[in-house]
């Protein structure tokens, strides 16, 4: 017979379907070596092959410490939801309206920059706009990004892992580092504890059994996984570092009539705090302790400029501030005391500017006019 006329939604729904379970397939990948990883190691590397009692409690001990931070970690990562933006960012009907009415260009601009001028917003596109997601239909937060395998716009998205089927974003790029770290590890153990041993089947020193083919597989895998996660993790500790993530790597943030790819950096030690949280005895362990909401970020554009200071009777203010626009509503608290070591917002250079060419902060009123 004739497919019925809702057959064309039922086989996308059955295609969607499984898209999502193809998606499971790094994942599966990963999980079976994982499972024959503690096979080959526990019980024929440790157990049958190994013959010194203390050799054997020791590396024992050490593996499943190692097996249980990375699991702990690799689990964490991919079953934390990434994090979207408030509902704060989301357009009111009302504003979806006239969006909707206003022919694209500055007449949709206006309706924006209305609905953005209270958020905490320093980013622009590459033509100086506001940030807005179609999909989603809100005002992207700074370093928000849509995910297209998502679907869905991601707070201070990194990257969408197929490794752990998840995007990588603010609610668990800890739990990221931390899996690249404890999977370098596991894997380093492995292959320094196994080292003697695949020594032992080329000079044939092993007994014939089978053993010997999981101990020369065991230390192939665990060797060649520490090469390509070593440079993995290295590049996000300079992520980490420079408080960059690797979309921002690609393209660096713009502010307000400039491109700055360290617009975001705080230096190292409040860069390493932001991901990790203020309390060290947190920071090895997958539990979410990262600064903020995720929505808000400080930049180190916060901050006078100190050249303006200088500047005779603050005749060039204006042009100076105009690198320096931020929005009125502060960050949130735990973000905000990163910024302690200098002045935060605007207010104090705002009574500074009045005192000089008795007017407000040029910065803020040109953010309030556009």
């Amino acid at each position: 017979g004739l497919p019925s006329a809702g057959a064309p939604g039922a086989w996308g729904g059955v295609r969607r379907r499984c898209q999502r379970l193809l998606y499971w397939v790094p994942v599966l990948f990963i999980s079976s070596i994982l499972c024959w990883s503690y096979y080959a190691y526990v019980t024929q590397l440790c157990l049958l092959t190994m013959t010194n009692i203390g050799e054997k409690v020791v590396c024992l001990v050490a593996y499943h410490i190692f097996f249980m931070l990375f699991v702990w970690s690799y689990w964490k990562t991919i079953f934390t939801l990434p994090m979207n933006p408030s509902k704060e960012f989301h357009l009111s009907y009302s504003d979806k309206e006239s969006l909707e009415r206003e022919p694209r260009g500055e007449s949709q601009q206006e309706v924006l920059r209305r609905a953005a001028k209270d958020l905490p917003i320093y980013t622009r596109t590459m033509s100086g706009a506001i940030r807005y997601c179609d999909r989603c239909h809100l005002v992207k937060p700074d370093r928000c990004h849509h995910c297209s395998v998502c679907d869905k716009c991601i707070l201070k998205m990194d990257h969408h892992c197929p490794w752990v089927n998840n995007c990588v974003g603010f609610s668990n790029y800890k739990f990221f580092l931390l899996f690249l770290a404890y999977s370098l590890l596991y894997c380093l153990f492995i292959a320094a504890t196994d080292l003697q041993y695949f020594i032992k089947f080329w000079t044939n020193g092993l007994p014939d059994t089978q053993a010997k083919f999981h101990i020369m597989f065991l230390f192939f895998a665990a060797a060649m996984f520490s090469v390509s996660l070593s440079s993995l993790f290295g590049y996000h500790c300079w992520l980490v570092s420079k408080n960059k993530s690797t979309l921002e790597v690609f393209r660096a943030p713009i502010f307000r009539h400039r491109t700055d790819k360290n617009g975001f950096s705080l230096g190292f030690s409040k860069n390493l705090r932001q991901v990790f949280g203020d309390e060290k005895k947190y920071w090895l362990v997958p539990v979410f302790s990262s600064l903020g909401d995720g929505c808000s970020f400080p930049t180190c554009l916060v901050n006078q400029d100190p050249e303006q200071a200088s500047t005779p009777g603050g005749l060039n203010s204006t042009s100076k501030s105009e690198n320096h626009l931020f929005p009125a509503k502060p960050l949130r608290d735990s973000q905000s005391h990163l910024l302690t070591d200098a002045p935060s917002w605007p207010e104090t250079a705002a009574k500074a500017d009045k005192g000089k060419v008795g007017m407000s902060n040029p910065a803020l009123t040109m953010e309030n006019e556009t």
